[in-house]
C-alpha cells in the first residue's frame, strides 16, 4: 500500500501538486478577516462564572474601564503650588480624552463642609498657584487624611499623585475594537503634552485601558518579529544539515505554505489574533522541518546511490509515509486535547496547530516531490549518508554496551527529579505577564511600589430594598467588613461609600471626630445621602459606589503583591467572615485579577482531562501504527517521562508556573513521540522485514534516524525557544518549558529506548 501511493504521488505529482497549491490560496483568503483582539475578557469564555460575576458588577454601577495617569514629582512632594497647578491642567484636559465620562485626582476631589444645616463640596484644590505656605499645608494635611485618597490618588506621603479617568467604552465581544486604539493614541498624546509642560514629572500610565492595548500591541508584536526569526534559524540549520540549496529551499516552501493555510484557517473559522493563538504559527514553522527533512534525507541518498529522480522520491515516500503520516497524527492529537482548556484562546492555538501540522503533512506528500524533483540537486556518490555523523554510532555503542545501568540509571533520574514536581506552585500574577522593561510594566511596577495594589478585589453588596443603603443595620455590616479588611496584610486601600457616610456625620456635627461614624437614624442617613448629592457637580456623581435605585454598594479593595493562590484564599476568607458575621449581604467577590487567578487554576484541572485524554488516543494511534500492543504500550513510556522529568526540573530551578503551563503536556505529548515512531518504525521494519537481532535492529534505527532525530530536535528546541522572547510571559514559559520536554526526549529515545526494547522485545519472538 504505501509503494502504491508513494508510485501515485510520484506519478501525478503535478495534478497534486496544482490542486495543493489551489487548496492553499483559497485558504489563505481566510486571512482577510483577522483582525487582533485586545479585550481582556477573550481569556474566559462567556459562561464563566468569574467573568459573568464581573460583568454584573461592571453594569449595575459606573463601568471600571479606566486609565490612570501617575504622577511623580522630580522634588518628591506633590504638595507645591507648580505641582498642584500640573494636576489641575491634566485633570481638566483628561475630561476631553474620548469616552470620558468621569476624572478624578486630587484637584477635583469634592471636599464637603457644613454650614449649620447646609452642605456644601467644593473641588480641594482651585487655583493652586493663589495659596499661601498656609493654604498649602492645610490641603496637604486635608488629603493625607481622606481615606478616599491616600493610596488611591495620592500616596501617603504625598510623594505620587494620579488622575484617573474613566471611560464608557463598547462591550461588544468578536467586533474590532476601535475605540481602545484610539482613547491610548489621544491618552499618549496628552502625556507628552503633560511631561514637556510639566517636565518635572515622571509620568506613567496604567490601568485597564493600557493593560488592554498592553496585550494588542505584544500579540502583534510576536506575530511579525517570532516568524522571522525562526524562519532564519530554520534555514541556516537547514543548509548547514542537508548541504542542498535546493533541499533548503524546498523545505521553507513548504513551511511558507503551511502557514498560509494554518493563518488562513483561523479567519475561515472565525478566530481572532490575540497573545496566544498568535504564537502557533511558529510551531506549525517549526513543526514544519520533520516532514521534510525526513524526506528529502532518504530522496538524496536515493539520488547518490544512483537512482533516478522519480525511483528516488517514491523509496523516499514509500519509506517514510507510515511514520510522517503517524508522527503528525500523534501531534495533531497532541495540539486538540488542548480543546479541553477553560481559556478560549489556548483551544484556539491547539485547532490552528493541529490543523496546521495535517496541513503540513499533506503539502510535504504533494508540493515537495513536485518542487523537489523540479529544482536541480548536485548529485555525487554518498549523497545523503553524508548526513549520518559517526558521533551517532558511538552513541548507539553506548546505549547498547550500558543498557541495563542506563534503563535504571534513567529510570532513579526520573525518581528524582519527580520528586520536586511538588515545588511547582501556580502563581499567575497579572503584572508578571509583561516582560520587565515593557512600558506597561514599568508603570504597574511603580505603582504597585509608590502608590497602591495592582490588584482589586470588588463585591456588590446588597441591603435587599429600594434605597436600602441608608439602613445604618447594614451600613454598619459593610463597615465592619471594611475593617476586617484593613486588617489583612496586603491591603493597600478600601474604597466604601460608608467612608463618605461616615465625614458626611461628622461634618454635620460641626467636624467633631466623635461623630466620625455610621450614623444610628435611616432617615438622617437619607438626608446626608441626598445633600451630598444634590452638591456633587455634574460627571462626579455617586453612582460609581451607589447603584441606581440604592440598593447596593459597590466596596473594592486594592491588594499589593498577591499571586493567584494568595488572591483566591484571600477571597475565600471574606466570604468565610461575611458568612459568619453578615451572611445577608455576602455577594460573591470579582475583579479582572480574580478571574485570571481562577483561569489559572481552572486550567490545570481541566487540562489534566484534556492530557489523559489525548494518552489514550496516541497510545491507540501507536498500536495501530505499529500493529504491536507490546510496542504501542513501550513508545509511551520514553514520552511520559520526559514531561514528568521537566516539570521536575522546572520545580527544582523554578518552581513559579503561570496560565499557559497547563498546556505544556498537551503541546509536548504529541510532538515528542514524532522521534519514537520514526525510530520505532525504522527498528520495527529491520525486525520484521530484515531479520535483525534486537541489537542489530538498534543500530538500523540509529543509522537511518540518528541524525534527523538530532536535526529535528535541534529545530524544534530553538523554535520553541523563540517563543521564550516574547515579552507575552505566558507564552515565554510555554516555549521554555516545551523546549525543556522535547530536549529530555531526545535523550529518553537515544539512550533509554533501546535498554528498553532489547529488554523486552528479547520476549517476543522474532519475525521472518
Amino acid at each position: 500500500m504505501e509503494a502504491l501511493l508513494a508510485r501515485w504521488l510520484v506519478r501525478y505529482r503535478h495534478l497534486w501538486l496544482f490542486l495543493a497549491l489551489s487548496l492553499t490560496a483559497w485558504m489563505g483568503v481566510g486571512a482577510k478577516n483577522l483582525w487582533f483582539d485586545n479585550d481582556y475578557r477573550i481569556f474566559f469564555r462567556e459562561d464563566d462564572p468569574q467573568l459573568v460575576a464581573n460583568e454584573r458588577l461592571q453594569n449595575e454601577f459606573t463601568r471600571t474601564d479606566n486609565l490612570s495617569f501617575i504622577l511623580a514629582p522630580a522634588n518628591g512632594d506633590v504638595f507645591t503650588r507648580e505641582n498642584l497647578a500640573a494636576v489641575e491642567w491634566l485633570t481638566t484636559e483628561a475630561w476631553k480624552l474620548p469616552r470620558s465620562i468621569r476624572v478624578d485626582s486630587l484637584s477635583n476631589f469634592q471636599n464637603t463642609q457644613a454650614s449649620g444645616d447646609d452642605l456644601s463640596t467644593n473641588d480641594l484644590i482651585r487655583d493652586a498657584r493663589s495659596y499661601s505656605d498656609a493654604q498649602l499645608a492645610e490641603k496637604k494635611r486635608t488629603a493625607l487624611s481622606e481615606p478616599l485618597l491616600v493610596n488611591a490618588l495620592v500616596s501617603k506621603t504625598g510623594h505620587v499623585t494620579a488622575v484617573s479617568v474613566k471611560l464608557e467604552l463598547p462591550q461588544h465581544r468578536g467586533v474590532p475594537d476601535e475605540t481602545t486604539p484610539e482613547v491610548m493614541f489621544a491618552a499618549r498624546d496628552l502625556y507628552a503634552r503633560f511631561e514637556q509642560n510639566y517636565p518635572q514629572f515622571k509620568t506613567y500610565l496604567t490601568g485597564l485601558i493600557p493593560v488592554n492595548q498592553g496585550f494588542n500591541e505584544l500579540a502583534q508584536r510576536d506575530s511579525v518579529t517570532l516568524v522571522p526569526i525562526m524562519f532564519v534559524i530554520v534555514v541556516l540549520l537547514l543548509v548547514l544539515f542537508l548541504r542542498s540549496l535546493s533541499a533548503a529551499l524546498v523545505t521553507v516552501v513548504i513551511i511558507a505554505l503551511s502557514l498560509v493555510m494554518a493563518i488562513g484557517f483561523t479567519g475561515w473559522v472565525g478566530y481572532h489574533l490575540n497573545q496566544i493563538n498568535v504564537s502557533a504559527p511558529t510551531i506549525i514553522l517549526t513543526l514544519a522541518i520533520s516532514d521534510s527533512v525526513h524526506l528529502l534525507l532518504t530522496y538524496l541518498e536515493g539520488l547518490g546511490q544512483g537512482r533516478s529522480r522519480a525511483q528516488a522520491m517514491e523509496r523516499s515516500l514509500s519509506v517514510n509515509l507510515m511514520p510522517v503520516f503517524f508522527t503528525n497524527f500523534t501531534t495533531a492529537i497532541g495540539f486538540a486535547g488542548l480543546n479541553y482548556s477553560d481559556s478560549p484562546p489556548f483551544r484556539e492555538m491547539g485547532n490552528v496547530a493541529a490543523f496546521g501540522v495535517i496541513g503540513t503533512m499533506f503539502l510535504a506528500f504533494t508540493v515537495l516531490p513536485a518542487v523537489m524533483m523540479w529544482l536541480p540537486v548536485r548529485i555525487k556518490p554518498g549523497m545523503g549518508e553524508d548526513a549520518h555523523w559517526k558521533i551517532i554510532d558511538d552513541i548507539c555503542e553506548f546505549a547498547l554496551r550500558h543498557r541495563r545501568r542506563l534503563m535504571w540509571g534513567t529510570l532513579a533520574l526520573v525518581a528524582v527529579t519527580a520528586s520536586f514536581i511538588p515545588r511547582n506552585e501556580l502563581n499567575d500574577d497579572t503584572v508578571a505577564y509583561f516582560a520587565k522593561g515593557l512600558d506597561i510594566r514599568e508603570s504597574m511596577d511603580f505603582v504597585e511600589e509608590n502608590l497602591t495594589g495592582i490588584d482589586t478585589l470588588s463585591y456588590e453588596l446588597r441591603s435587599g430594598e429600594t434605597s436600602g443603603i441608608s439602613d445604618p443595620l447594614f451600613l454598619k455590616k459593610v463597615e465592619a467588613f471594611a475593617e476586617w479588611y484593613r486588617q489583612q496584610p496586603g491591603v493597600a486601600h478600601i474604597s466604601s461609600f460608608t467612608t463618605v457616610i461616615k465625614r458626611l456625620n461628622k461634618n454635620m456635627h460641626g467636624d467633631d471626630p466623635a461623630f466620625y461614624r455610621i450614623p444610628d437614624d435611616r432617615d438622617l442617613t437619607a438626608q446626608y445621602i441626598l445633600l451630598y448629592e444634590l452638591s456633587l457637580p455634574q460627571g462626579l456623581d455617586v453612582n460609581d459606589l451607589v447603584n441606581f435605585d440604592k440598593s447596593s454598594l459597590r466596596f473594592s479593595v486594592s491588594i499589593h503583591n498577591l499571586k493567584s493562590q494568595g488572591l483566591i484564599d484571600l477571597e475565600a476568607q471574606a466570604q468565610a467572615w461575611l458568612k459568619a458575621h453578615a451572611p445577608e449581604i455576602a455577594t460573591p467577590g470579582s475583579s479582572p485579577s480574580l478571574m485570571f487567578a481562577h483561569i489559572g487554576q481552572n486550567n490545570i484541572n481541566s487540562m489534566v482531562d484534556g492530557a489523559f485524554v489525548s494518552i489514550l488516543l496516541i497510545s491507540a494511534t501507536m498500536i495501530i501504527a505499529l500493529r504491536s500492543v507490546l510496542f504501542g504500550a513501550l513508545s509511551i513510556i520514553p514520552n511520559l517521562l520526559p514531561s514528568v522529568m521537566a516539570f521536575g526540573l522546572w520545580g527544582m530551578f523554578s518552581g513559579e508556573v503561570n496560565l499557559a503551563v497547563a498546556a505544556v503536556f498537551n503541546v509536548s505529548s504529541g510532538i515528542v513521540i514524532d522521534d519514537t515512531i520514526h525510530f520505532l518504525s525504522k527498528y520495527l521494519r529491520a525486525r520484521r522485514k530484515d531479520g535483525k537481532t534486537p541489537e542489530d535492529a538498534v543500530r538500523y534505527s540509529f543509522a537511518t534516524t540518528g541524525s534527523a532525530l538530532f536535526v529535528n530536535t535541534a529545530v524544534l528546541v530553538l523554535g520553541f525557544l523563540v517563543l521564550t522572547v516574547s515579552d507575552f510571559t505566558a507564552n515565554a514559559t510555554l516555549g521554555m518549558m516545551t523546549a525543556l520536554c522535547i530536549a529530555v526526549a531526545l535523550l529518553f529515545d537515544l539512550l533509554f529506548l533501546p535498554a528498553l526494547l532489547t529488554r523486552f522485545d528479547n520476549l517476543t519472538p522474532k519475525r521472518p
